[in-house]
């Protein structure tokens, strides 16, 4: 009988837990631990597309590398050996290669214009080359070049390559004269943890 009574005891002190109770005068035993995960920032190309980047690198501490791969159209951000993001970037496209091998960052300037690629205006300011090279292309009397603003500029060779905040116009595929496009929200985290002297590896 005394084994009966302990039993329905029980019973009825999981129901009142179950339903009544709230969680602090639960006992710990049938309290649920929930896992807090690191959040995700998702930056979609649009809303019918997958995730343009992924950054979850906030706060993590160590030395920055950066991978980039050419086959793919993607950068890997790594965090002391850690992987803490990726993102889509636009390379060389077809008679403007973006050169491999191991490089480091050189240069970084927040406000960078093209010195080669831009657009050129005439004396009133009105675009008449939106797709100029300098020294190539004629600049009409009055008128003059405009370099293509790089925002957070970070040069990787001597000769101009370097990675930028740029449009990806088409992810996974190619769309620059040779520099890294990434997008700009990206970049800016990437300019703001990796030093000058950060490698940046690029591969086929």
């Amino acid at each position: 009988m005394n084994a009966i009574r302990t039993f329905f005891c029980f019973s009825l002190l999981l129901s009142l837990c179950s339903c009544q109770l709230p969680v602090d005068l639960m006992p710990a035993a049938f309290v649920r631990q929930e896992v807090i995960r690191k959040p995700l920032l998702v930056q979609p190309a649009d809303s019918s597309h997958s995730p343009l980047y992924v950054w979850h690198g906030a706060g993590q501490p160590g030395p920055v590398r950066v991978t980039i791969d050419l086959s793919q159209q993607k950068a890997y951000i790594f965090r002391n050996s850690e992987n803490v993001g990726w993102t889509y970037v636009a390379t060389g496209r077809s008679g403007y290669p973006t050169p491999t091998g191991t490089f480091r960052i050189s240069e970084k300037v927040v406000d960078k214009r093209s010195n080669k690629y831009g657009i050129i205006v005439d004396a009133n300011g009105r675009v008449v080359n939106s797709n100029a090279t300098a020294g190539v292309h004629r600049v009409p009397p009055g008128g003059k070049f405009i370099g293509a603003k790089m925002p957070y500029w970070m040069r990787l060779t001597s000769n101009g390559v370097g990675m930028h905040a740029g449009v990806i116009p088409n992810p996974g595929s190619p769309a620059s004269h040779g520099c890294i496009r990434m997008p700009y929200n990206m970049v800016s985290k990437i300019y703001g943890i990796a030093p000058l002297g950060t490698p940046v590896t690029i591969v086929p």
